[in-house]
């Protein structure tokens, strides 16, 4: 009997992801997590999981070690040390999780070993929210929407991290129709003292809400800036103002609670 189209590409992806796991990813990595705030509400509205070596050393010379050999591997990694970190330490907000979309050859089977590890460790699927970088070299969008397709079956959020940092942002927004995007933070350095930023920021604002797509802000360092973006109507901040990425620790900083304090 002929497999049909859909059976095929099933089977390649199994295929390719059967060969990929043979690769291991040497370096063991830890996992730091970062909040992200609702100023609006007082509230942790999740935390950004971000990629650490053994000893600490940060994402760059984590991802510096990662090849086309290993980026499934790693890609794979991520997601279960996040998860797991997060379990351990009890986290009852979300946590996104960034991933490399051309690690993903077929994402109804690459998505499965995450399935378990949540599984095993208890962790709500709704608490998880997966975000890859505007600026990523990605040729072929509708794979990319395949992949956030299948992630909303499952109760995920996906999000466009860096938004603004490339030109075809708006092209994605149309094409893939996000959760979350977080503004890539050379829109808000100073945009306290930049007219030209405000006028793109209320934009992509007004589009956003227009789409039901929820905005972030990230790389918040003053005062300044999170009172310039909360009077433009962003209120999901995340930055040195509030707090740092913390070694496998879930930071609340001060005047606001943790999710789980709400409900």
């Amino acid at each position: 009997m002929a497999l049909s189209t859909g059976s095929v590409r099933s089977r390649q992806g199994c295929d390719k992801c059967s060969k990929r796991g043979k690769t291991k990813f040497a370096i063991d990595i830890r996992m730091a997590f970062q909040p992200i705030v609702d100023v609006d509400k007082h509230l942790v509205f999740a935390h950004e999981a971000l990629v650490r070596g053994p000893e600490g050393e940060g994402a760059g010379w984590v991802l510096s070690q990662v090849d086309h050999e290993t980026r499934y591997a790693f890609d794979q990694l991520c997601r279960v040390t996040a998860i797991e970190t997060a379990a351990r330490l009890n986290m009852a907000d979300r946590i996104s999780i960034n991933f490399m979309p051309n690690a993903v050859y077929n994402p109804e089977n690459c998505i499965q070993t995450t399935l378990r590890t949540a599984e095993k460790c208890a962790f709500p699927l709704e608490n998880l929210i997966f975000e890859f970088t505007e600026g990523e070299d990605i040729s072929d969008v509708a794979h990319l929407s395949h992949i956030f397709d299948e992630y909303r079956k499952h109760g995920f959020g996906v999000a466009i991290d860096d938004f603004g940092a490339g030109f075809s942002g708006l092209g994605k927004l149309a094409e893939l129709q996000p959760d979350l995007v977080k503004l890539d933070m050379a829109l808000i350095r100073g945009i306290d003292r930049d007219d030209r930023r405000r006028i793109i920021v209320d934009g992509i604002v007004e589009i956003c809400t227009r789409l039901k797509i929820t905005v972030i802000a990230e790389g918040i360092e003053t005062e300044e800036e999170m009172s310039t973006l909360v009077d433009h109507g962003i209120t999901l901040l995340q930055g040195y103002y509030f707090a740092k990425a913390s070694l496998e620790a879930a930071v609340v900083p001060d005047g606001f609670s943790p999710r789980r304090a709400a409900a």
